[in-house]
């Protein structure tokens, strides 16, 4: 279309315009204002024939065979000049400023880009609907969060099952099998969104597995019995439980609490990988797997489709051909796939995005909370913020297993593991790169210096926040009778749990903190400026609170175990499978 002349050797006058008729939605070339005041018909032309139409000498009516469309005839816009009436010569025509290219070239782009606008709105919102309908999804009931908070830390059970389905996988997992949980990983978002914990569970742990409310079809409700001293993986699909039966056995033998869950089989890593164009892996020596079929040279490949399963899912290439070692793996895989799939050569890249989208719900079984895809781009808009040098991933610490002779399952190594479920349940990063986080150990550790009052000036009232019951009062015995802390009280249980037993106390009673605090082992994070709270004589007095952590009357606490305790890698860095 031609929107520069109306015929050759003839310019087109800059009041011309390409004008939308609404009726007709189609663009028609309306004149100048001049034509229709010196007693010439204006004339339009639909955007689809203004190149013919344009082409017709000038004053060629119907006779011509052209079509003429009446419109209105224009405003002269105020202060122009009139033109002087039909059959008069008063003077030249007064000549019109020529338009700003750039202000042209910006209407004609604002124009366009409004239309494209509204085309993506409406496109936009016909495939989300689309991809709505890709997202399965179960009701977990009471076991996960009832929405998703883009306010509040999270967690996340990715559950990967060992079940058959699609076309190529019959040479994978268990033939028959109702999908286990074959590799699960808890993914903890921090409040803040400073940090983000990939916690890897052993397949081959031996937990409790508790009675587990199953919805069924008909909308009734199926307990299905607990086990004792089970293998989790067995936490799923056996016996009908269902994904709220795994997250119910993570809360029950970690005490870290599970807000949703994402469920996936073998196809997932399947089509994710093919979506994003390939992953990128390392190997520290050539692969050659007869079982898996993977073949890889020494040093960095990208994998995608089948080859990225087989990464996956082979045991015999790397360490002592165990689980173990497999989730290692499993980790660096996905670090590399957070990396690509955050990377601007995917967000940039329109059909990279529609093929992920596509990937992932049709992928995905997630919980009824976050069952929409509006909710999961919030949830992956939320995690996005977190920097990968701070998403680490590491494997519940385990040992293998006293009770068997021929090792092949594991338990909770009971040194460590209770300070990882801790650390994540509190928020703590695994990684040492927060300098905030630095200047607040500094500040803790600084609580700790100081002047302390004596034993018997310290006015604390104990509450119960999650410690065993009974534990207020055991530990104020233990207080005014072995350690003369005379001024202090029962003060029943705290209005709500905590993981940490903790020491508030207002300005002027630090000293007394600084005493009770090393009486009882505390660490400086326990000590919380705040206020004091009247005990049950009318005195002002601190409020010492016992969590989770709480060991018992005279068992000194620890602090949180710090990053370099537990092997973790961090979702940045590449590192070689070996």
């Amino acid at each position: 279309m031609d929107a520069q002349r109306r015929g050759r050797g003839e310019q087109m006058d800059p009041a011309d315009q390409w004008v939308l008729n609404p009726n007709t939605g189609e663009y028609e070339l309306r004149l100048n204002p001049s034509a229709a005041q010196s007693g010439t018909a204006p004339r339009t032309a639909t955007a689809r024939s203004a190149t013919a139409r344009s082409a017709a000498p000038r004053g060629s009516g119907p006779r011509g065979g052209a079509t003429r469309t009446e419109v209105p005839p224009q405003r002269r816009r105020r202060g122009a000049p009139e033109e002087p009436p039909p059959g008069r010569r008063g003077g030249r025509r007064p000549v019109r400023p020529k338009p700003n290219k750039a202000k042209k070239v910006l209407l004609w782009t604002g124009g366009t880009m409004a239309f494209v606008l509204v085309g993506v709105s409406v496109a936009g919102y016909i495939y989300l609907q689309h991809l709505e309908g890709n997202v399965s999804t179960t009701d977990v009931g009471s076991a996960g969060a009832g929405n998703f908070s883009k306010d509040e830390a999270f967690s996340v059970l990715i559950i990967g099952t060992d079940k058959r389905t699609g076309e190529g996988n019959e040479g994978y997992g268990d033939k028959g099998s109702s999908g286990h949980a074959d590799t699960t990983i808890l993914l903890h978002v921090a409040k803040d969104r400073t940090n983000a914990t990939a916690l890897s569970i052993p397949r081959d742990l031996i937990v409790n597995i508790p009675d587990c409310p199953t919805k069924q079809e008909d909308g009734s409700e199926k307990i299905v019995p607990g086990l004792q001293n089970a293998r989790f993986n067995r936490s799923l699909g056996e016996s009908g439980r269902d994904p709220g039966c795994t997250m119910r056995t993570v809360k029950e033998n970690t005490g870290i609490s599970v807000d949703h869950f994402m469920m996936a089989d073998f196809n997932a890593v399947k089509t994710l990988t093919t979506a994003v164009e390939g992953v990128d892996v390392c190997v520290e020596k050539p692969v050659d797997d007869k079982e898996s079929k993977l073949v890889l040279p020494a040093g960095e490949s990208t994998v995608e489709g089948e080859r990225a399963l087989a990464f996956v899912r082979t045991r015999k290439s790397f360490g002592n051909s165990g689980d173990l070692d497999r989730i290692k793996v499993q980790q660096q895989f996905l670090g590399s796939l957070m990396r690509k799939m955050s990377s601007s050569d995917t967000l940039t890249n329109p059909s990279k995005l529609l093929k992920l989208a596509e990937a992932a719900t049709e992928a995905l079984t997630v919980d009824k909370a976050i069952g929409n895809v509006g909710t999961l781009k919030d949830v992956a808009l939320e995690l996005k913020k977190v920097p990968t040098k701070n998403i680490s991933f590491t494997t519940v610490p385990v040992v293998d297993n006293p009770a068997e002779t021929v090792k092949a399952t594991v338990v909770l190594d009971d040194s460590k593991a209770p300070q990882v479920f801790d650390m994540i349940e509190n928020d703590v990063s695994f990684t040492e790169v927060k300098q905030q986080e630095k200047k607040e150990k500094d500040a803790q550790a600084a609580r700790l210096k100081g002047t302390k009052s004596a034993a018997s000036e310290v006015r604390v009232r104990i509450m119960n926040g999650g410690a065993v019951a009974g534990s207020a009062q055991k530990t104020l015995q233990y207080l005014q009778v072995e350690e003369g802390v005379t001024k202090s009280d029962n003060a029943g249980n705290a209005p709500a749990e905590l993981a940490r037993t903790t020491l508030e106390y207002a300005p002027d009673q630090a000293d007394q903190a600084r005493r009770l605090a090393d009486i009882m082992g505390l660490p400086g994070a326990a000590l919380k400026p705040g206020e004091s709270v009247n005990n049950s004589q009318g005195l002002p007095a601190m409020t010492l609170t016992l969590g989770k952590d709480f060991k018992g009357a005279g068992v000194k606490l620890k602090a949180p175990v710090e990053a370099a305790d537990v092997e973790k890698s961090t979702a940045d860095k590449v590192k070689c499978a070996s």
